[in-house]
């Protein structure tokens, strides 16, 4: 429906009841209607389920086309990543927000500071959700306020042909709501408060669920040791607890993201129930380290029978069993391979590196069988990506028979090398990495889990240093508020963006000529118009 469209249909309703309706402008009406396009959460994750769905075969059809997110603990920072890309890319298209546990954990528990190890509020996750969204729809309905002012401009100025411009503006207004790959860490419990928590997330708006095969009770991050997984039926029962909630709240194409933890998990809690040879319990306790049993075993011990052999898998003081080393690239291909024939529809392997043909080789064998097999990769800011890279560089260039004599590869983390050519070539590496994982390893979409958790420290740091030493107020002036307005920070007009101008609007509605405004000749945001 177009504006002019828009306005006219909000002139059928207040004709309809005319005395109900004394004093209401379809004009205003329709504005209104237009800035607040998505009415509910569940109207966000079925059109954002869409979105990434329409994505995800755009990608099967050139992997030159893979999507990209960073993640959140704000609705502002989500919000202003989304004006940022708006304004440096002119669309949204493929770039989504991702929801990190890890930053729910770390900074929005009532608890306080905690590790990534699902001890917050679950309740936390869609909340985070909800105020994302509800950030996001009012970066639309401000960018579509700004647009009204410009058509009133124009009308009082009699420039029809701006009018014009600014109403197919208006018509062709590209939202700021995207989709968000929302982490509900491994279920946070069973599979029934998987699936109750996996609607209160639906509910608030999110239509990509991301769910890993660790045990609930003993999570960890996925790049800190002590990570322990549960049998693959268990983590399909809650894959199918997500999908039936999709289905349930008529999210039909909702996208699960299966996450293995399996490369750097060595544990397990349980042996895996097995009902004849070969199955996937079978297949599960297959990777268990075991020994050769004589007799009966010893008392307390547990033993389970291996091709006629009866064998006793090593068991810790923890009552955690171990895995035989080096079978983790095994368990993240059956892993996968699994969750894709059972519901998911993208994977997430969590890996100790950023390195494209360890990530292809795992995705290579999954492709065997399932040709179309996507991944969705953390781009993680617990590598080292300067160390790791250059390290790449230098073992392949020492593999190739380059001299690299003049390199220390244990210190080349150091300054003294950033101008060397190893040190370019890894920082082109790291340029391209996306580009290229995308092309060779089937990675659908790249997100950074904490970003702005590091941002924001690193920000501080500076303002702190420079405001509190000697360069006093100079520290926020020339570090903040001069590069806000010469870059085009929408936000250096924080009140505007906090929603002054729309209260504005709205008080017109209301109250019309008596209305007291905000936005008058004495607000100093004026300050800010050149």
């Amino acid at each position: 429906m177009t504006y002019l469209q828009s306005i006219a249909d909000a002139q059928a309703t207040i004709a309809a009841d005319a005395d109900a309706n004394t004093g209401i402008r379809a004009e205003s009406v329709a504005r209104m209607r237009r800035q607040n396009a998505f009415r509910t959460g569940l109207d966000i994750a079925r059109y954002t389920a869409g979105v990434m769905r329409r994505d995800m075969a755009a990608y099967d059809a050139d992997p030159a086309a893979y999507t990209q997110s960073l993640g959140c603990w704000h609705g502002f920072i989500g919000q202003q990543k989304m004006i940022a890309i708006k304004k440096h890319f002119g669309t949204t298209k493929g770039r989504y927000l991702y929801l990190s546990g890890w930053m729910i954990a770390a900074l929005r528990s009532e608890f306080g500071p905690l590790p990534d190890q699902s001890m917050h509020e679950k309740t936390s996750v869609p909340a985070l959700i909800e105020e994302l969204y509800t950030f996001l729809r009012q970066a639309d309905a401000r960018e579509l306020g700004g647009l009204f002012r410009e058509l009133d401009a124009a009308r009082n100025e009699g420039d029809e042909l701006r009018v014009a411009k600014v109403q197919h503006a208006i018509d062709t207004h590209e939202t700021h709501i995207v989709p968000i790959i929302a982490d509900i860490d491994a279920g946070f419990g069973n599979a029934e408060a998987t699936y109750l928590l996996a609607k209160k997330m639906i509910e608030a708006g999110a239509c990509c669920i991301q769910i890993e095969n660790q045990v609930s009770d003993e999570k960890q991050c996925g790049h800190q040791d002590g990570k322990v997984t549960v049998p693959h039926e268990d983590f399909l029962a809650k894959i199918r607890a997500v999908r039936y909630a999709f289905l349930e709240l008529g999210v039909d194409d909702g996208v699960i993201v299966a996450r293995t933890d399996s490369l750097g998990a060595g544990l397990t809690k349980q042996i895996a129930f097995t009902r004849e040879p070969g199955d996937l319990g079978d297949q599960y306790n297959a990777f268990l380290d075991c020994e050769i049993v004589e007799g009966a075993g010893q008392p307390g011990d547990v033993l389970i029978n291996r091709s006629g052999e009866l064998l006793r898998p090593k068991r810790l003081p923890s009552n955690l069993y171990q895995f035989r080393p080096g079978t983790g690239e095994d368990r993240c291909v059956l892993d996968c391979i699994t969750a894709l024939q059972n519901g998911a529809d993208l994977l997430w392997i969590e890996t100790e590196k950023p390195h494209i043909a360890q990530i292809a080789g795992m995705v290579d064998r999954v492709r065997e069988v399932i040709p179309n097999a996507k991944l969705v990769y953390n781009n993680s800011p617990s590598f080292n990506w300067t160390l790791n890279f250059r390290q790449q560089v230098y073992d392949a260039w020492a593999e190739q028979g380059q001299n690299v004599s003049e390199y220390d590869r244990a210190r080349l983390m150091s300054a003294d090398y950033d101008a060397t050519p190893l040190a370019i070539e890894a920082d082109a590496r790291i340029r391209s990495f996306q580009r290229d994982a995308s092309a060779r390893a089937g990675i659908f979409h790249h997100l950074i889990t904490l970003p702005t958790y590091h941002t924001a420290a690193l920000s501080t740091d500076n303002l702190a240093k420079g405001y509190f030493g000697e360069e006093g107020m100079l520290a926020y002036v020339e570090g903040v508020q001069r590069k806000e307005i010469r870059q085009g920070i929408a936000c250096v007009k924080h009140q505007n963006m906090a929603g002054s101008d729309m209260g504005d609007d709205h008080k017109d509605y209301f109250s019309g000529a008596a209305a007291l405004k905000a936005g008058g000749a004495h607000n100093t945001m004026n300050q800010f118009a050149a």
